[in-house]
């Protein structure tokens, strides 16, 4: 029987999973375990695929259950107390801007948040009339904001010097490491040099797995694991002069794909715990668990309000599905941080499906000045950082088709004549348009734009009579709503498209070492073959090579990404050969006369006399 829940939840929670018992998928860490609520995602109609990806997001606001296995959660006691430590430490820098920072960083989607979260959060200080105190770090600078670098996350040293020039004669900087699976040594580097420098650094890491889950390979070129960087933390926690903050919010509904609810939550845990030191700083008043929980349960609104569109997000993905299946393309233009999230969608979408840059692609519609100051000028950075309202009309709209499906994403508060200007433009191309549109109560859609458009996801926010710091939970609900809509789009639409089996990225892009193990435990899931056989055949497809000799085993993992980063379906033909006992050449063969991946690997997979593995 299913335990009593501490807190009254805004959603229903699922009941706790099969993961979360003693021996399920022991040998990974959760945010790499299969989720068993979309073990059949890639037989699920798009309702369903809308349905399994809703459950999977409400997992992050479970509670833990006695009963099973005792993973930290959001809710629990030792996480909240965590938060309302880190908000004091907070605090202290906000009592002291000429002399203190409140740096984030991460690598690929942790540091396209942490720019977004730094970016929020200076704009709600200079709107109170005070100096900007937040930075953020990315792995790969500014362009890896707009353009899959995933690469760059593999160097310790690289995140250590970037944050030295961030924090550049600054006297107390509280810096929150950003790594959803405890695993990025850009991170780690950054997190090992604050430990060396506690005299001005108070470091936090964030992230959804056990310290013991930690990634445990040496980092190439540096001297420690992940793991043993997360131990030396959780150490200095119980002298409070280092915290790790890292509730369990289960495994992702796509296995590895920190995006969907590693992204989710870091975006609730950050904004909960920013937003709550601003609060108590402005009133100097203590921070409580009742006010934490009181921001937690507005997220909870936003996922109940946002998935109320459960049909209207469905015809959604049928649409987008069936542009990618005919080799067109998704269009999202969104204003404002709606834009923003809608490119950091587009761009996770390579590594993970290894999609094309411009099979799902995001652009930032109207003036960008207050996201894009002078210091991240991407604009000079060569035709491939496609991203602006300029680029989409230069470059994309005269080669629309009827194909295409385009997306619009504004609120009722955006310059709606400039909407319904480039929603006019479009329809010109396409007739598959479509809206999501996000309001206050009390204000309406004029009917000149609303007539544009066959339908349109719209979603009715209350009114908050809120102090200024608390206007801002609109502000991250809606952006929230808008990426739990969008992830659940480009993913319905890959599941559409045959590019996922089961619940696992098939034909990711071996792009950094995380995706290189990664790609290797897939084989080993479905093929049941060792660690070792299934190293050869992606050495044998990595490089084209029909005998993998000692020479190619025993080069730097590094050496494998840079060729295979270059490469397309580098996983579904290394799976074929370990299937079908063939050559790399006949593989690649059978794929290509295929109609989608998915329909090879589960042709292979039935065929009589291979092994199968524990799926």
């Amino acid at each position: 029987m299913r335990g009593m829940k501490k807190y009254r939840h805004v959603i229903e929670t699922p009941d706790p999973g099969r993961w979360e018992l003693v021996g399920y998928e022991a040998a990974l860490p959760i945010s790499e375990k299969s989720n068993p609520i979309t073990r059949e995602l890639d037989r699920a109609d798009p309702m369903q695929i809308v349905q399994l990806l809703k459950e999977c997001d409400a997992e992050i606001f479970q509670e833990e259950e006695e009963a099973l296995l005792n993973y930290k959660r959001l809710y629990s006691q030792s996480v909240l107390k965590t938060m309302i430590d880190i908000i004091n430490k907070v605090q202290e820098v906000l009592k002291d801007p000429e002399n203190g920072l409140i740096v984030l960083s991460g690598s690929g989607t942790s540091g396209r948040l942490a720019f977004l979260i730094a970016t929020s959060f200076n704009k709600l200080l200079r709107g109170l009339g005070q100096l900007p105190r937040y930075a953020h770090i990315i792995a790969g600078g500014h362009r890896s904001l707009v353009m899959s670098q995933e690469g760059l996350e593999d160097s310790a040293l690289l995140g250590t010097e970037e944050l030295r020039k961030v924090c550049d004669g600054k006297k107390k900087v509280v810096f929150i490491g950003i790594s959803c699976g405890l695993s990025a040594p850009f991170v780690a580097g950054q997190l090992d040099f604050c430990m060396n420098n506690l005299d001005i650094f108070l470091p936090v890491l964030l992230g959804f797995n056990p310290v013991s889950m930690a990634r445990n390979d040496k980092i190439e070129g540096w001297h420690s694991t992940f793991r043993q960087v997360a131990e030396r933390m959780q150490k200095l926690q119980e002298s409070h002069k280092a915290f790790v903050l890292n509730p369990a919010v289960g495994p992702e509904g796509i296995c590895g794909f920190s995006w969907m609810k590693g992204g989710s939550a870091t975006k609730i845990l950050l904004e909960t715990v920013l937003l709550a030191a601003h609060k108590t700083v402005s009133r100097e008043s203590e921070i409580s668990e009742k006010c934490l929980v009181e921001i937690l349960r507005t997220y909870e609104r936003a996922h109940e309000v946002t998935y109320a569109q459960s049909r209207k997000i469905a015809a959604l993905v049928k649409e987008a599905g069936a542009s990618l299946q005919k080799k067109a393309c998704v269009y999202v233009l969104g204003w404002h941080t709606l834009g923003l999230i809608a490119i950091m969608d587009g761009v996770e979408c390579i590594p993970t499906f290894g999609a094309d840059n411009k099979d799902v692609q995001g652009f930032l519609i109207g003036d960008h000045n207050d996201i894009f100051n002078k210091e991240v000028d991407l604009t000079s950075q060569g035709p491939q950082v496609a991203f602006s309202q300029e680029d989409f009309v230069r470059i994309i709209l005269p080669s629309l088709t009827e194909f295409d499906t385009v997306l619009f994403l504004f609120t009722l508060d955006d310059d709606l004549a400039e909407v319904e200007e480039l929603v006019i433009q479009v329809k010109e191309k396409t007739s598959n348009i479509q809206a999501l549109s996000h309001a206050t109560v009390g204000q309406y859609l004029p009917a000149s734009l609303k007539k544009l458009f066959p339908d349109i996801i719209s979603i009715m926010w209350p009114i908050l009579f809120l102090e200024y710091e608390g206007n801002f939970i609109q502000k991250f609900q809606r952006e929230l709503s808008t990426k739990w809509i969008l992830n659940t789009v480009s993913t319905g639409a890959y599941v559409l498209k045959g590019k996922i089996l089961r619940n696992c990225m098939v034909d990711l892009r071996i792009a950094n070492s995380k995706l290189f193990w990664r790609a290797v435990s897939i084989l080993q899931r479905f093929t049941g073959h060792s660690q070792a056989r299934c190293l050869d055949s992606l050495l044998q497809v990595i490089y084209d090579s029909e005998v993998v000799l000692d020479d190619l085993r025993n080069k730097d993992i590094s050496t494998h990404i840079l060729i295979a980063t270059e490469k397309t379906k580098v996983v579904p033909t290394a799976l074929l050969c370990l299937l079908r006992n063939c050559s790399v050449q006949e593989a690649r063969m059978r794929l290509d006369t295929s109609h989608s991946i998915r329909a090879a690997i589960e042709a292979s997979l039935n065929a009589p006399g291979h092994k199968r593995g524990a799926d």
